[in-house]
């Protein structure tokens, strides 16, 4: 049986639906504040994407073709979410390598599939890279807020409480 690149590049391509989760559990518990950031990034990250996606209205490479996504595809919305979170990542020895590495096979994913072309890709990375480094320069701040809504849920208290905050 041969290799179907394919294939692994489509399960590669929604493997963020278990890795961005892992990693927030995962700060968590390293007892990292930083993933009351974290995870606001991604969601921030994402609702942007999908913002210019709708304002810049550029196709995807794969319009009309049987199994292309729907929508637009300038900026990529994989590259902008998942570049930008790297930044609070960077302290880890092995995360600071391996991240980079899955994110390439993502992103090149999205090319290989004809989800995106190589532009709409580097938009995403740029975007990304950019209000990644605001919210990731205003972590603390960002960070304070976040707890401080979470510490107004009762059953929160104790994710707080675990932190030592």
């Amino acid at each position: 049986m041969a290799f179907d690149l394919t294939s692994f590049f489509s399960v590669i391509d929604e493997s963020y639906f278990v890795v961005i989760p892992v990693l927030a559990i995962w700060l968590y518990y390293k007892k990292d504040k930083n993933v009351f950031s974290f995870v606001p990034a991604f969601i921030i990250l994402y609702v942007v994407s999908e913002v210019l996606k709708m304002l810049i209205a550029q196709p995807r490479p794969c319009a009309g073709l049987p199994g292309c996504e729907s929508g637009y595809g300038m900026p990529s919305s994989h590259a902008t979410t998942l570049t930008g979170p790297y930044l609070f990542l960077t302290g880890y020895k092995y995360l600071r390598w391996l991240y980079p590495v899955w994110l390439a096979f993502v992103l090149f994913g999205r090319v290989y599939l004809n989800q995106h072309t190589p532009a709409q890709v580097l938009a995403g990375i740029a975007v990304s890279l950019v209000l990644g480094y605001a919210i990731y320069r205003y972590r603390e701040r960002i960070n304070g807020i976040a707890m401080s809504v979470v510490s107004r849920i009762p059953v929160a208290s104790r994710l707080l409480a675990r932190l030592n905050v």
